[in-house]
Order: structure tokens, then C-alpha cells, then sequence
């Protein structure tokens, strides 16, 4: 068995502890490196304010422009209205209804997009 001085241990330990610490820190800048490389962080908050954006858009297509858009076709509940052909259910009121829904949509995200980007007259590519 081989005994070391107290003296060599220490110095051994500290430059294992120091290796270590090397490799943490080494670690640490690469991960760090990489969410600056990636934008990870601002995806994921533009990620978030997208899906809050997409809930309130959504609401205000369903609630507020809808019941207008049903008070002006006539027969009311025009997005129920079903075509039955033998066994099979055609719903061209629920997809009429979707197509309205999608187009209001993206006028919506449109107008908003344009405002916001009024002011930017940076050249995207």
C-alpha cells in the first residue's frame, strides 16, 4: 500500500478539484454559447407570447366578428347544416364555418403584424 505525505495529497486533490471545476465551467459556457448561438431563449418567449397572441385572436374571431358574420348569412345555425348521402355526413356548414374562421384569422395576424412592423425599416430577408 502507498502512503503519501499529507503535503503530496493535498496538491493532488486540489489539481483533481480544479479539473473538475474546469470541466463544470467548460460545460457552462458551452450550454450558455449555445443558447446564444440558437436564440433559444428568445424562441422560447416568442413561443409563448405566439400561443397567447393565437388564444386572443381566436376569441376575437369566435366572440366578437362570428355573430356578426351569422347575423348576415341567413338561416341562423349555418354551421351545423348537414348534407347526408346514404351512410355518409357531409358538414359543409362546420368547414365553411373553419374557412371563414382560418381567413378572418390571417387578416387578423396580418393587420397586427404590419403595425408592429411599421416602424422597423431594418431589410429582412
Amino acid at each position: 500500500m502507498d502512503i503519501k505525505k499529507p503535503e503530496v495529497a493535498e496538491k493532488e486533490l486540489k489539481a483533481g478539484v480544479m479539473n473538475m471545476s474546469k470541466g463544470v465551467q467548460g460545460f457552462s459556457e458551452e450550454f450558455m454559447d449555445f443558447l446564444k448561438k440558437y436564440q433559444v431563449i428568445g424562441l422560447a418567449v416568442a413561443f409563448v407570447i405566439g400561443s397567447a397572441a393565437s388564444t386572443l385572436v381566436t376569441a376575437l374571431v369566435k366572440d366578437i366578428i362570428m355573430p356578426f358574420v351569422g347575423v348576415l348569412i341567413p338561416g341562423g345555425d349555418w354551421q351545423s347544416t348537414v348534407l347526408q348521402i346514404g351512410p355518409v355526413k357531409f358538414m359543409p356548414g362546420d368547414f365553411a364555418g373553419a374557412l371563414i374562421n382560418f381567413i378572418i384569422i390571417a387578416l387578423v395576424i396580418f393587420l397586427l403584424v404590419k403595425y408592429i412592423m411599421k416602424g422597423d425599416v431594418s431589410n429582412k430577408v
